[in-house]
């Protein structure tokens, strides 16, 4: 069984910053840089949404307009972990935040969410204005 687990999440005011981690861990044979990780998000009353996503070799990226320039995702295969460093944050980027992961045999970056078979619990983060 697989199970990516998100931190990092709490509260900061606008502007500030925040580094999510998204720890994989379970199966043996599991690793990040076997597969393509992504990060999404939900705010209350919306559907969840795609944020960045990383592929899983040469580490190509992708972002939602709405971070592009902002947010950056990085992962460290050593400690078989994603990351998504937030800056400048906003209030409309409140919401809880999802790491995904989706095993590929090439390299990729997958930006929806219905390709991904693995996901975390979520982490929240509030931005205050």
């Amino acid at each position: 069984q697989v199970q990516l687990v998100e931190s990092g999440g709490g509260l900061v005011q606008a502007g500030g910053s925040l580094r999510l981690s998204c720890a994989a861990s379970g199966r043996s044979s599991f690793s990040v840089n076997s597969n393509a990780m992504g990060w999404f998000r939900q705010a209350p009353g919306k559907e969840r949404e795609f944020v960045a996503a990383i592929s899983k070799s040469f580490g190509s990226t992708t972002y939602a307009d709405s971070v592009k320039g902002r947010f950056t995702i990085s992962r460290d295969n050593a400690k078989n972990t994603v990351f998504l460093q937030m800056n400048s944050l906003k209030p409309e980027d409140t919401a809880v935040y999802y790491c995904a992961a989706k095993r590929v045999y090439s390299d990729y970056v997958v930006s929806s969410d219905r390709e991904y078979a693995y996901w975390g619990q979520g982490t929240q983060v509030i931005v205050s204005s």
